[in-house]
């Protein structure tokens, strides 16, 4: 789901930041406070009275672990993170706390991090720090694409490890060995759970160089923290124990996966447990912050509080999915995959965000492991009270109104949001999970493969709207209603860069429906028109080319989809953006929680 976040306006140099009081790098007030201004603050304070005080306890010991993810994430995005976060809090108490800097903390805090991105959607530092590396800080900071692969070209029998998931990828040189082997030397759980790497290591330390590279698992990578919070999980499981043993074996699980570098045992507990009323979201699973091969995964955790009744009102709405998987428009002819009908979805409070987790994001479906998913299927994690928050839909319906013809104005609705969240999330559990000759499809399709698979995601919960309206399940005027969140969905405020997956795919939708008539553009007026008759002909059109994308598995190819579609014109896209941008009262959110202060 995407992460609304905080963005910055370029114009950093207009009122130099020394003349506030603020050292050289610093982004002034004047830069920042507009954008302050335009922000919409979610504050989440569920109701958490209920508790009994063994969920409580296992609650504090999982906010414990998520402070030391949070930190963990934003320091996998920048090098500089963490430094740079402790110098601007002692720069904030030594200015006694000026708006200049509670600005900058403002926009560190909802970006996780310091770099922002811009009104004009560029991102660039509000600190004293590097520009940021499409890599992050889980590849050498700087690396190029190309000496990798040249180096993966060399050394085939290194692939999976430079490319796995879930490992920090550094050059062979020896003060990193040297770190690596310490770690191991210091922690022997990890020694134990990782024999073959200590020797791997020291051979490399015999002839250490610039332009080799190896990869050392996360847990390594991170050791010291990694089994504190392994603790933590511990601490928590054994709180919970005696009141929900299903919860606290994914807890025990999941500690030690974070050891092990290795989640299955934690994915199955997850997904097959049958959990009262905590979940977690806990480790790494997204890929959206590496831009450099869209494979590494970046530290997350929420903490969740079950609504009971609304969840055992959704059971009834998957009941069909083997149906619906069958209805796709791919393999023509053939059976297509066998989908577990009785997969969990639940309908939960957030009490706490942190790291990839934290932001506006509505809902979840993990894992994103194509092997752990056909072996055990998906949970679906659905964020009430981020998706009923009044002022989060009437940001969005402000926009939509904008950019909509005056007939279509009243159509979008917040439950059509809901029901469309909703179906996105089933829609990754359907469809093509692998390529047609057996290939992963983050392997296969690298950076392209998080844009198919949220554009099928998003086409899948158009798709089976007419279906769903022959069983009962919506009404007319609620499919009429989906649709109009679908194009509220795809409407951008700017140009997106080729690096933002959920606004280039949304882009594309965007054009490939006025391409098939499903949307029109009126020139005089500047508005769009929504043509339903035609909606569900332009989604199956754009679902089985992306789905053949998929299974095709070719890279270039996924590329060259992706660039067809996402053309923006000024005479058009701009137009429509730039009147969305004028009837804004609130351009972004950030969101904080009543179980924690925030780090600031």
């Amino acid at each position: 789901m995407p992460i609304l976040i905080v963005t910055l306006m370029l114009a950093f140099a207009a009122v130099p930041a020394f003349a506030q009081g603020l050292p050289e790098g610093y982004a002034s007030r004047a830069a920042t406070q507009p954008v302050v201004d335009k922000t919409l603050h979610v504050h989440l304070s569920p109701d958490v009275s209920k508790l009994t005080q063994a969920e409580r306890s296992a609650v504090a010991a999982l906010i414990e672990a998520g402070e030391i993810f949070q930190r963990l994430h934003e320091d996998m995005r920048h090098r500089q993170a963490t430094q740079s976060h402790i110098l601007l809090t002692d720069l904030d108490k030594q200015l006694g706390s000026p708006p200049a800097t509670q600005n900058l903390l403002t926009l560190y805090y909802a970006s996780k991090g310091p770099i922002v991105r811009g009104l004009d959607n560029v991102r660039q530092p509000i600190l004293p720090v590097d520009p940021p590396m499409p890599g992050g800080a889980v590849y050498p900071w700087g690396v190029t694409k190309t000496e990798i692969d040249s180096f993966l070209v060399a050394n085939p029998v290194e692939v999976d490890n430079i490319l796995h998931p879930r490992t920090v990828v550094k050059r062979a040189l020896k003060h990193e060995l040297d770190r690596d082997l310490a770690a191991l030397n210091r922690h022997r759980a990890l020694a134990e759970a990782h024999p073959q790497l200590k020797a791997k290591l020291i051979e490399l330390s015999r002839n250490p160089g610039k332009f080799a590279f190896y990869a050392v698992p996360y847990a390594v990578a991170y050791a010291d923290d990694l089994v504190k919070v392994s603790g933590l999980l511990e601490k928590a499981a054994v709180a919970i124990a005696t009141e929900d043993s299903a919860f606290a074996g994914y807890l025990r699980a999941r500690s030690r996966d974070l050891i092990l570098n290795d989640y299955a045992a934690g994915d199955s507990a997850w997904v097959m447990g049958r959990f009262k009323t905590l979940n977690a979201q806990i480790g790494s699973y997204e890929t959206y912050d590496d831009e450099l091969y869209g494979v590494k995964t970046y530290f997350g955790l929420n903490v969740l509080v079950r609504d009971h009744a609304r969840s055992d009102a959704l059971r009834t709405a998957t009941q069909a999915l083997q149906r619906f998987e069958d209805s796709l428009p791919y393999d023509e002819g053939k059976p297509h995959k066998r989908v577990r009908t009785d997969i969990p979805v639940g309908v939960y409070d957030v009490v706490a965000d942190f790291g990839q987790s934290r932001g506006a994001n509505t809902a979840t479906i993990l894992p994103n492991d194509a092997d752990h998913a056909r072996k055990w299927g998906r949970t679906i994690l659905l964020r009430r009270n981020i998706m009923t928050d009044p002022g989060l839909f009437d940001m969005s319906r402000v926009a939509y109104v904008a950019a909509v013809a005056t007939a279509f104005e009243g159509h979008l609705t917040a439950e059509a949001n809901t029901q469309r969240t909703l179906w996105h999330e089933i829609g990754h559990y359907l469809g093509v999970d692998r390529t047609a000759n057996g290939r992963d499809l983050d392997v296969a399709l690298e950076k392209t493969s998080s844009v198919l698979e949220e554009l099928k995601a998003d086409l899948v919960s158009l798709y089976l709207a007419p279906e769903l309206e022959r069983t009962g399940y919506y009404t007319k005027d609620a499919r009429q209603s989906l649709y109009a969140s679908g194009v509220r969905r795809i409407l951008q405020k700017n140009k997106p860069e080729r690096a933002q997956v959920y606004q280039t795919m949304q882009l594309m939708q965007w054009n490939y429906y006025l391409a098939r008539g499903a949307l029109s553009f009126d020139a005089t007026t500047g508005e769009l028109v929504l043509h339903y008759d035609r909606f569900h002909d332009a989604v199956a059109a754009m679902l089985r080319e992306t789905l053949a994308a998929q299974a095709a598995g070719d890279p270039k190819a996924a590329e060259a989809f992706v660039v067809k579609w996402s053309e923006w014109r000024p005479d058009l896209h701009e137009r429509v953006a730039q009147a969305m941008r004028q009837s804004e009262r609130y351009r972004f959110s950030y969101v904080t929680y009543d179980a924690l202060t925030p780090r600031r």
